[in-house]
């Protein structure tokens, strides 16, 4: 695995997960009922965006690693996937 070829697979790990970690922990405004006034009663109350931020890094690290391990140890290979099509062709 290159240079490029990682980060592009670090970077969209990274945004994926980013997505997953968001909505962790986060409470509306209005459930605790402090609304700010000139705000949507639905935003966070506390962002906590760097503590998100930091998660969201670790999560897709891990992911990131568990990606390197599979490609370069050739841990799952084409043939181990049973519902890909055309795997019965002959060669050639």
């Amino acid at each position: 695995m290159d240079l490029i070829e990682a980060f592009a697979i670090y970077f969209v790990a990274w945004w994926i997960s980013l997505f997953l970690v968001l909505p962790f922990a986060a409470r509306a405004q209005a459930e605790p009922k402090e609304t700010v006034p000139g705000t949507d009663p639905g935003a966070p109350a506390r962002p906590r965006l760097l503590l998100m931020l930091a998660a969201n890094t670790l999560l897709a690290s891990l992911i990131f690693a568990g990606i390197y391990l599979v490609m370069e140890k050739h841990l799952i290979r084409l043939d181990d996937i049973p519902f890909l099509p055309g795997r019965d062709w002959p060669a050639g």
